[in-house]
C-alpha cells in the first residue's frame, strides 16, 4: 500500500490529530476490486462538538479572523505550493477510492483542485475588502468581514474540487472551517489535512471529520456553526436548507442537475459527439453538470444517434488506473444498482436502448455499461431524474422553441449547452434557458466564473468574487463627519 493510501487512526480536529471519541471505523472500498483499501475513524457526536468548539474559539478569540487578508493569503499560498507537488498522487488516490478514470483524475480532479486554490488567491487580491461609498448622510465605509464558523459538507464524486471552493475562500475571508468528507472518499481529505498541518495555521482553524449522514446532520444542527456550504443531492439539500432556515443560519447549496444539450440543425455532428463524450460522460457520468438529455430535431436525429452509438460502443470500460480507460466503475454497489434500475425503468417506460443495457459488463467491480436511449419522452424517469452514471437519453424536438421548452421542462437548472455553427445564435439560445451555467459547442466548468444553479439545483455560487462573497458579511459604517483616508 502506497503512503497516500495508508489508513488513519486519528481525526484532524482544530489542527491537531486526536483520538476519535468512538471505535467506529469506515472501510474505504475499491469500486474496481470490491476490496477494502484503507480504514479511517468515523467521527461521533463528541468529535463534531470538539471540532466546532475549536473552530468557534479560534474565530471568536484567536488571531485568524484578525489577520489581514494578505497575511491569510500567504498561508494559503504555502498550501498551494505543497499541494502542487502532489498532483499525480492525489489523482491516483481519488481514482483508487471512487473509480474516476486516471486521465480524468489528473485534469478534472487533482489539477483542477490545485487551480482552484490559485484562482481563489487571484480573486482575493482584487477583492474590495474595504470600500468607500457616498451615502445620503455623507461618506460611508463598507467592510467585508468573515461569516464565522463554516461547516463544509462534500460528496464523493469530485471530492477535492468540491472542498476547495469552500475551504479556500472561507480561509482567505477569515473564517474557521470544519470539513465533513463523504464516507466513500475520506482519504484525500485527511491527506489534505496533513498538508494543512504543515502550513501551521493557528489552532482551531481547520478540522476534518469523516462520517456518514449523522455527522453531517450534527454539523448542520450545531448552534456554534454560522454557515453551511453543501454539495450533494437536492433531497439532502432541502433537508439542510430547512434546518438552516430554522436557525437563520447562512447556507449555500450546490445540488443536482439534469442538463440538456440542444443540438441545432446546423451543428457539426462529428464535433458535437466528440464534445459530448466529455460533456455527457465525464467521471463515469458521475457529474452534476453532465449533459445527459440530448435534444435533436427529427431531421438530424438518426445521424446523431448513429454517431453517439458509434462513440459509446467503442469506449474502453475497465480498470480506472489504466490510462486507456474511458469509463471506470461507479463509486459503490448501491450506485451501480441504482443506475441499472434506471436503465430498466427506461426500457419499461418505452424508451429504446441503442447501446448498453442493465447487465453488468464485468464479473467484478461496480461497472455499468455506457447506455444510450432514444425514442424517449421528457416525462420519463430517465429524462427527469439525475441518474449519475454513464447513461445518455436522446429526445426529439419539433423546432427551436420546442427545444427550449423541453430544456426548461425540468426541476433542475444547473448546466446546459447548445451545439451550433452560429455562436451568436448560441448566445441567444443560452439566454432563454433557465440554468446557472451554459456552454456553446462544449461544456466544461470554467472555474474562474461563478458556478451554481437555478431551481432545485441550489442556492448561491462558487468561484470568482461571487464565491468569495459567500463567506463574508457586509458591514456598513456611517460617520457624522469626514472619514480618514483609506490606508494604501
Amino acid at each position: 500500500m502506497t503512503a497516500n493510501l495508508r489508513s488513519y487512526d486519528q481525526l484532524f480536529i482544530g489542527g491537531r490529530w486526536r483520538q476519535p471519541s468512538t471505535s467506529e471505523r469506515i472501510a474505504v472500498i475499491s469500486p474496481h476490486s470490491e476490496q477494502p483499501i484503507a480504514h479511517v475513524p468515523s467521527a461521533g457526536p463528541a468529535d463534531v462538538d470538539a471540532a466546532v468548539a475549536a473552530a468557534r474559539d479560534a474565530f471568536d478569540n484567536g488571531p485568524w479572523p484578525r489577520l489581514s487578508p494578505q497575511d491569510r493569503m500567504q498561508k494559503v499560498e504555502a498550501l498551494a505550493s505543497i499541494y502542487g507537488r502532489h498532483i499525480d498522487e492525489m489523482a491516483d488516490l481519488i481514482t483508487a477510492q471512487m473509480g474516476s478514470p486516471r486521465s480524468f483524475s489528473r485534469l478534472g480532479q487533482a489539477a483542477g483542485a490545485a487551480s482552484m486554490i490559485h484562482l481563489a488567491l487571484a480573486t482575493a487580491r482584487d477583492f474590495p475588502w474595504v470600500e468607500r461609498r457616498r451615502g445620503v448622510l455623507g461618506e460611508a465605509q463598507l467592510h467585508r468581514t468573515p461569516v464565522g464558523v463554516v461547516g463544509a459538507i462534500v460528496p464523493w464524486n469530485v471530492p477535492q474540487c468540491l472542498i476547495m471552493p469552500k475551504l479556500i475562500p472561507a480561509l482567505i475571508a477569515g473564517c474557521t472551517v470544519v470539513i465533513k468528507p463523504a464516507p466513500e472518499t475520506p482519504l484525500d481529505a485527511l491527506w489534505l489535512a496533513e498538508m494543512i498541518e504543515k502550513i501551521e495555521l493557528p489552532e482551531g482553524v481547520v478540522s476534518v471529520i469523516p462520517g456518514g449522514p449523522d455527522v453531517g446532520e450534527a454539523l448542520v444542527r450545531h448552534p456554534g456553526v454560522d454557515k453551511i456550504a453543501f454539495t450533494g443531492s437536492s433531497a439532502t439539500g432541502r433537508r439542510i436548507a430547512a434546518l438552516c432556515g430554522e436557525q437563520l443560519k447562512r447556507v449555500s447549496l450546490e445540488l443536482g442537475g439534469k442538463s440538456a444539450a440542444i443540438v441545432l440543425d446546423d451543428a457539426d455532428i462529428t464535433k458535437t459527439v466528440t464534445g459530448l463524450k466529455t460533456a455527457g460522460l465525464m467521471n463515469n457520468g458521475q457529474a452534476c453538470v453532465a449533459q445527459t438529455r440530448i435534444l435533436v430535431s427529427q431531421r438530424r436525429h438518426d445521424e446523431l444517434v448513429e454517431a453517439l452509438a458509434d462513440m459509446m460502443s467503442t469506449l474502453a470500460v475497465g480498470d480506472p488506473s489504466d490510462e486507456r480507460t474511458d469509463i471506470g466503475p461507479l463509486v459503490a454497489q448501491r450506485q451501480q444498482q441504482r443506475v441499472q434500475d434506471y436503465i430498466r425503468s427506461g426500457q419499461q417506460q418505452g424508451a429504446r436502448v441503442v447501446v448498453g443495457g442493465a447487465d453488468s459488463p464485468a464479473p467484478r467491480g461496480w461497472y455499468v455499461r455506457p447506455t444510450l436511449f432514444t425514442d424517449a419522452e421528457n416525462g420519463m424517469r430517465i429524462a427527469r431524474e439525475e441518474i449519475f452514471g454513464p447513461v445518455l437519453t436522446v429526445l426529439t424536438y419539433a423546432d427551436e422553441d420546442d427545444a427550449i421548452r423541453i430544456a426548461n421542462d425540468s426541476d433542475y437548472g444547473l448546466a446546459g449547452s447548445v451545439w451550433t455553427a452560429d455562436t451568436a445564435h448560441g448566445l441567444e439560445i443560452a439566454a432563454r434557458v433557465r440554468t446557472g451555467t451554459y456552454g456553446i459547442n462544449m461544456y466544461m466548468l470554467d472555474i474562474s466564473t461563478p458556478f451554481g444553479g437555478f431551481k432545485h439545483s441550489g442556492i448561491g455560487r462558487e468561484f470568482g468574487p461571487e464565491g468569495l462573497d459567500e463567506y463574508v458579511e457586509l458591514q456598513s459604517v456611517a460617520c457624522n463627519g469626514k472619514l480618514p483616508p483609506l490606508p494604501r
